[in-house]
């Protein structure tokens, strides 16, 4: 696989992680650079170890995997969705309100989530004999970038709209959610 093609698939990859973290920093109470690059950083380690993950389970898991990844991924996506329209609707506009950072756990289980897809890669990759770790760090790396960047844009947004950013970061996960599942199971 050329350069190219591993930068393609780590755009590709990093895209989802990228959209929710606006939302993520659209929900945090002016969120600095340091939450940026921590959250950035949960993630684009997750996004990076899961195409290395479907890589070492290759063919035994390959079918299981791909059968069940958008099922997964909606469900997931879907629960922290709604977790984040009602903390958005429970409370008011204000911005002390909001906490300073999210959880790790939160992170890691939204970063689980938006990962589900590398995962099926290195699944794929597997089976053309690709360099894993050199697109597993690419995926890593543009997933870290992208989020980092994403939650401080998320900033911007989070003191524009206020409260409505929540919700509307809340709507993009469950859009996300069925946008795979309808990949998945929608019409060929």
């Amino acid at each position: 696989m050329n350069f190219l093609a591993t930068a393609a698939i780590a755009l590709a990859m990093s895209t989802d992680a990228f959209a929710v973290a606006i939302g993520k920093g659209a929900a945090l109470q002016r969120p600095h650079l340091k939450e940026a690059l921590r959250t950035g950083l949960i993630f684009g380690v997750i996004e990076g170890l899961t195409p290395l993950a479907g890589w070492a389970l290759g063919h035994v898991a390959a079918p299981y995997v791909e059968a069940w990844d958008h099922w997964i991924a909606f469900t997931l996506l879907g629960l922290l969705g709604l977790r984040m329209i009602r903390e958005s609707l429970a409370a008011g506009d204000d911005e002390d309100d909001k906490p300073s950072r999210h959880s790790f756990w939160l992170l890691a289980i939204t970063g689980f989530a938006t990962s589900i897809d590398a995962m099926v890669v290195g699944a794929s990759l597997a089976l053309i004999d690709a360099n894993i770790f050199t697109t597993a760090g690419a995926i890593g790396l543009a997933t870290f970038v992208m989020v980092t960047l994403g939650v401080m844009l998320g900033r911007g947004l989070g003191r524009i709209v206020g409260k409505r950013a929540e919700l509307a970061g809340g709507l993009v996960l469950i859009a996300i959610g069925c946008i795979i599942l309808y990949e998945h199971i929608g019409p060929r």
